[in-house]
């Protein structure tokens, strides 16, 4: 009876072994982004395998809230990878006949949401195998940036300082100087591999050029820092340079916008002037109203002759008007000289004056 129960155990052994199964054991990749990841997943069929080949891939993020998610399917001798619209287009099968064992597959320009675990499901009835990798997907270091914080003067403290952009933690920093490495003073081997370096009461011997590289798990990168430590420069003749240079900017500042507020004001009074209407000062008299009035004094004081001398000092003092008014005067018609008669100057207002008789040569008689 014993020996019965051992030959059934061997026999369902035997059974199992030669069912399906997944060879790759289960491992974990750290690759970095932008690179390619491969995954592999290769099988072994049974004789009792008959049934039709189903090969799933499954992504199961790390939160633990999410379910699995289809990214690449193969069944009934066809392939699907447009299950999930993150990963559409980057995953695919190594393998170009899946029946002869290789279920392995590329994710191509890894991003950091890709990082989760992968799982993969063999299918052939009656033969089941999976396996599960864990892929971490890292970002390498780039732009490594190398500055000094500090005056570069004999005697100062400042520290040397090497930054990347980015980069997946855990960071290792590697300082080394690279000109004039026999004079590195002892006081910085204790930092060469932080990422700043102090540097304490500073001598020409820290002066050289100096490489810091950065690295990770998946990659490194490196910069380039010229230190040269020189002596004090004459701080108080700099201060006072930069006194006297914002003392004359502004007072070049206060010149233009003298200049300007006084421009606008001149502007502002011609315009005003320009446009000023003078009604107080009355027009100026014409030269022929002048005239008519040297003429109506004449006549006034015709009044006062005699009519026996009104026709000679009629004439003589009608003579006596300056040609210059009569010339610039408006043209009007000019009426003879009128004699008056005696009686008619009497009714006038006229006063009778006697004159004394003169010789032709003009002595009076």
């Amino acid at each position: 009876m014993g020996l019965l129960l051992l030959f059934l155990l061997l026999c369902g052994v035997a059974d199992f072994a030669r069912s399906l199964s997944i060879t790759t054991p289960d491992q974990m990749i750290e690759k970095a982004k932008g690179e390619t990841a491969y995954m592999p997943c290769k099988f072994t069929l049974s004789p009792e395998d008959h049934g039709p080949l189903d090969i799933e891939w499954l992504l199961s993020p790390p939160d633990n809230q999410q379910v699995d998610q289809v990214i690449i399917l193969y069944s009934g001798d066809k392939i699907y990878d447009d299950y999930y619209p993150d990963l559409k287009g980057r995953v695919h099968f190594t393998s170009s006949d899946l029946k002869s064992g290789d279920a392995s597959i590329n994710v191509t320009n890894l991003q950091l949401s890709d990082t989760g675990t992968y799982q993969c499901k063999v299918k052939k009835a009656p033969g089941v195998g999976n396996k599960k990798i864990q892929l971490k997907v890292l970002v390498k270091p780039s732009g490594i940036r190398c500055y000094v914080d500090g005056s570069e003067e004999i005697g100062n403290d400042f520290k040397l300082k090497c930054e990347p952009k980015e980069g997946s933690l855990p960071l290792e920093y590697a300082w080394q100087k690279l000109s004039n490495a026999q004079k590195m003073p002892t006081s910085l081997i204790a930092e060469m591999t932080s990422p700043i370096i102090s540097v304490k009461n500073a001598t020409t011997e820290y002066s050289g050029t100096y490489s810091c590289t950065v690295s990770n798990r998946v990659g490194s990168d490196q910069c380039l820092l010229r230190l040269d430590v020189v002596p004090p420069s004459n701080r108080a003749g700099t201060i006072a340079g930069a006194i006297i240079g914002t003392l004359l900017a502004l007072v070049l500042i206060g010149l233009i916008i003298f200049c300007c507020h006084k421009k606008r004001r001149e502007k502002k009074y011609e315009k005003e002037v320009h446009h000023d209407i003078r009604e107080d000062v009355p027009p100026p008299k014409s030269r022929t109203s002048t005239a008519r009035s040297y003429i109506g004094s004449n006549h006034s004081s015709l009044g006062s002759m005699s009519p026996s001398n009104m026709e000679g000092y009629s004439k003589t003092q009608y003579n006596q008007v300056p040609s210059e008014d009569f010339e610039r005067a408006p043209q009007s018609p000019t009426l003879p000289p009128t004699k008056v008669a005696a009686p008619n100057l009497s009714r006038m207002g006229a006063v009778p004056v006697m004159i004394p008789a003169q010789s032709k040569d003009g002595s009076i008689v």
